[in-house]
């Protein structure tokens, strides 16, 4: 039976984490006690309270050496974790004594990449000592790291939470969308077009019960129009962007601004379609009830700059 939290807290030391890591660069316990400075049976008796501590056995003792097992690669990649937010808070702290820099965490969604990458460039050029870690991803996932504490803001939507009053939203951002293709789709030349014109076609789309899925099947429903069948699902902009590229009969929705970056380098072209319903905004997101560092004040002060619905 796996330890409670408070034991495996109580008992558990840094340095027995920094032995599973090296076990796993190094191969070997011998050359994992050597990169750490401790005897082979000093690191033998730290792996056997590593797995009392836990309540679990770790490794599978071969004729080989140890192996770690389901669980124990686990714990090796959560003592990777661990160590990298050590490595993080201390450059965090040296930014705060020394009166700039620092690290900031940002969540974003792919709609609002353009928004952020103008507010960091301004921000950046009053903090340049400033160290920023961009993760993209879907609301939902940023919003679990927010609740990790792994994020100090995050630029997306609540509504796909359980929990929407956990967090605090500081200002409230318009999406408009964008119906692409491939710079040669036969509609590349329409002047106007129907939601009926461009349904035969093959789609790219985003997963189920994502925001602009949910629109896009709005406006099928609306149209009175069969949603489109064997579609492409995905959730990545790189991904999107290449199947656009390598398919010239495939259509999609993207953010308008994501999009009018794309066609500027040629990648793909926007096509004349009104869309009926108007996209759900986004919003720049903290922890309800957890005070801002300095840089995330400042970057929501550069994103409070931008155009917003509030």
């Amino acid at each position: 039976m796996i330890s409670s939290l408070p034991s495996i807290v109580s008992r558990l030391r840094l340095k027995q984490l920094r032995l599973l890591i090296a076990l796993e660069e190094q191969g070997s316990l011998h050359r994992a006690a050597e990169h750490v400075a401790i005897s082979q049976p000093g690191a033998t008796k730290a792996l056997h309270e590593i797995e009392t501590t836990f309540g679990a056995s770790l490794f599978t003792r071969t004729s080989q050496g140890l192996e770690a097992n389901d669980l124990g690669r686990c714990v090796i990649r959560y003592a990777r974790l661990i160590h990298s937010d050590l490595a993080h808070l201390r450059e965090e702290m040296i930014g705060i004594l020394r009166g700039h820099g620092g690290r900031l965490s940002v969540g974003i969604i792919m709609g609002a990449v353009p928004l952020l990458m103008r507010a960091l460039t301004r921000l950046r050029e009053k903090q340049p000592e400033l160290s920023v870690e961009i993760i993209e991803d879907t609301s939902a996932r940023l919003l679990s790291l927010i609740d990790q504490g792994r994020l100090d803001l995050a630029i997306c939507r609540t509504s796909v939470s359980r929990r929407p009053d956990a967090y605090d939203c500081l200002s409230l951002h318009e999406e408009k969308l964008a119906l692409v293709a491939h710079p040669q789709h036969p509609l590349a030349g329409a002047e106007r077009l129907e939601l009926h014109e461009v349904a035969p076609y093959r789609w790219a789309i985003y997963p189920a019960n994502m925001p602009m899925r949910l629109l896009l099947e709005r406006e099928f429903s609306q149209a009175g129009l069969e949603f489109p069948r064997y579609p492409l699902e995905t959730a990545s902009t790189f991904t999107l962007l290449s199947l656009l590229q390598e398919d010239p009969q495939l259509v999609a929705l993207m953010p308008h601004d994501v999009a009018a970056f794309s066609e500027g380098f040629g990648m793909i072209r926007r096509l004349p379609l009104t869309l009926r319903s108007r996209s759900e905004p986004y919003g720049v997101l903290s922890r309800r009830g957890s005070a801002l560092s300095a840089p995330a004040q400042l970057l929501v002060d550069e994103l409070q700059r931008e155009p917003r619905l509030d």
